[in-house]
């Protein structure tokens, strides 16, 4: 079959990392409750996902060199299998290994391996793995940036953390194929690109260079005429060691691309343009390392897939998607890198699939997960309550799964990396990304219809919608009061969704308006009367009780939250606890606890500095 007949598939996949910081492990399994909830395997078949990168991690079976626990692996494994679902094993995820090894331990790649050999003969229909992910990204971490064990910052660390992973994946397959000869190689890395000034091209062109590095070892592409051979023996490795990679190549049989909004680097030697935590630089210059969209300086997913396959002409598949944003921002992301895939194919890149990842969302990545401060982004599940709740992604991850047009309104406007509020720096006048004003009054965008009382809290609610990209529009006071008014504004804007702010007493005419159209509403009031009236005439209306605070924060919080539970397509009715918490009240159809409004606005900051 001609392989751009073939449909790009949609994988999932579970945040796994397990890093190690001191003496401490960072579990992301445990920290999202998936170590006890077997059911979610269920939610996520239920997506229509037939593929999931699933961790069956070193660090949790070998509880010492002799003694193995498989309670996880015997349980999850064989439930995906009765569901349909074909696992990427994960055996290292940004990890060094059980205490008694690490990256720089001249045992960690034949430990693995050992590993490796044990999981293919408990589970030997399982056919994908991926041995070790991202071995150069763990690299730098754990080798040239001193954030996770061993906590190296020199040159040599580095590589000595990249050849021994390389050389894992290397014996780690050689062993699994000794049980299964068809087991295949998904090999993950983080992928992105440099750009500089003039002055700097040289760093630029050896990061570009380097990032290949992982892929180029294991395809056997690294020899004396390598462009990085010198700085791999000046840092250390041996010629031996290097060339042992060409006498034993093991491709991967799927090159795994992560990427996200922030990979892409800008390095600039004008450092009085950024603030000094951007401060950094090599022997010869000092340099600000940025995000290269913050200055308009953006490829994007497309151009780095084109390049991939490429330079090897291996099969593809992105590995990682994923955002953390609010809710419309996500969903714009996983959309944007599926187009991109297939514009990729439609230029003949083979590309396999697009995984939608952190399913059950991410905790601690805006300090790398160097400590655990509670900073949870949700994914296609919200796990802020008693049980996951799907979010707007899982309707847009099941659309693409069954080869669906998306249909959510908020995917029609530009994600914030092509607005102007990306430029982060004054001097980005000069940005050639692609920048388009989410509100443009001439562009065909539903918007959200905010019916509000001349005061401050439509215009706090219409402040959210500019700064998220979600088209709006505000009606004024005098044209909320009559149902003849209130209809001429539905005709005119038609709108998908309503938000009604009003501090009086308010008519049941935009509820039934609303349930006659079938437009999502979202009531925010301060009293009981108003839920009663409103959760009567709408069945599936959003009411939220009004956060009484002075603090401009909290009250922007609070409507951050009410916006991601209307795009969720939440209803019944909720009130906030704990500051800015949203649960649903006892008389509503939910029952557990969602929607905290401390959501990490990556508009704001980098969701993943890579």
């Amino acid at each position: 079959m001609d392989r751009n007949l073939r449909p790009l598939a949609l994988w999932g996949g579970i945040e796994g990392t397990v890093n190690r910081v001191g003496d401490r492990y960072f579990d992301q399994v445990a920290r999202s409750g998936h170590d006890t909830r077997l059911d979610d395997l269920d939610r996520i078949a239920d997506l229509g996902i037939r593929t999931l990168r699933y961790p069956v991690l070193w660090e949790w079976a070998a509880k010492n060199p002799f003694e193995m626990d498989w309670s996880w692996a015997d349980e999850r494994l064989p439930h995906l299998r009765s569901l349909g679902v074909e696992p990427i094993v994960g055996l290292v995820h940004h990890g060094s290994g059980p205490r008694h090894t690490s990256l720089i331990d001249d045992d960690f790649a034949p430990g693995l391996a050992e590993y490796a050999a044990r999981v293919a003969e408990r589970f030997p229909w399982v056919s994908c793995y991926t041995p070790v992910n991202e071995p150069l990204t763990t690299a730098r971490f754990s080798g040239l940036y001193g954030l996770w064990f061993p906590h190296g910052r020199d040159p040599r660390t580095f590589v000595r953390a990249l050849l021994n992973q390389c050389r894992a994946v290397v014996l780690s397959m050689r062993a699994i194929r000794e049980v299964r000869s068809d087991a295949r190689l998904i090999q993950t890395e983080d992928m992105g690109r440099t750009y500089s000034t003039p002055t700097l091209a040289y760093q630029a062109d050896f990061e570009n260079e380097r990032r290949w590095l992982s892929f180029d070892l294991l395809c056997g592409r690294v020899g004396r005429l390598h462009p990085l051979w010198d700085y791999l023996t000046w840092a250390g490795a041996t010629p031996h060691e290097i060339e042992w990679f060409a006498e034993r190549p093991c491709p991967p049989d799927i090159v795994g691309i992560n990427h996200y909004v922030t990979s892409e680097r800008f390095l600039d030697d004008r450092l009085e343009r950024y603030p000094c935590h951007t401060h950094g630089g090599n022997d010869r210059h000092a340099y600000a390392d940025i995000e290269a969209v913050r200055v308009g300086v953006m490829d994007g997913p497309h151009g780095l897939l084109e390049e991939a396959w490429n330079r090897y002409g291996i099969p593809i598949a992105v590995t990682e998607v994923h955002l953390g944003c609010t809710r419309e921002e996500q969903m714009r992301w996983v959309l944007e890198v599926w187009n991109a895939a297939h514009r990729a194919r439609d230029c003949g890149a083979d590309v396999r699939a697009v995984t939608v990842w952190s399913l059950l969302g991410a905790f601690d990545w805006d300090s790398l997960v160097t400590r655990e401060t509670g900073s949870y982004e949700p994914g296609v599940f919200d796990l802020r309550g008693s049980t996951p709740r799907p979010t707007a992604l899982a309707g847009l991850v099941r659309e693409l799964a069954a080869g669906l047009e998306p249909t959510h309104p908020v995917l029609s406007a530009p994600g914030w990396w092509h607005r102007p509020e990306c430029l982060g720096y004054p001097h980005a006048g000069d940005a050639f990304v692609r920048l388009t004003q989410a509100n443009d009054p001439e562009a065909c965008h539903r918007p959200i219809l905010i019916v509000a009382d001349d005061g401050p809290s439509g215009e706090t609610f219409a402040e959210s919608c500019r700064s998220r990209g979600l088209v709006y529009s505000l009606l004024p006071s005098e044209e909320s009061t009559s149902p003849a008014s209130l209809e001429l504004a539905f005709a005119e804007r038609n709108p998908w969704a309503a938000v009604d702010i009003r501090g009086k007493t308010r008519s049941p005419g935009l509820s039934r308006l609303c349930d006659d159209l079938r437009v999502r509403i979202l009531t925010a009031s301060y009293t009981n009367v108003s839920a009663r009236i409103v959760g009567g005439l709408h069945r599936g209306a959003l009411f939220v009780r009004w956060i009484a605070s002075d603090d401009p924060q909290a009250i922007r919080a609070f409507v951050d939250a009410c916006l991601d539970l209307l795009i969720d397509g939440e209803s019944g009715h909720w009130r906030t606890t704990a500051g800015t918490m949203l649960e649903p009240m006892p008389e509503g159809k939910h029952s557990h606890p969602v929607g905290t409004a401390k959501v990490r606005r990556s508009a704001q900051r980098p969701a993943r500095f890579r």
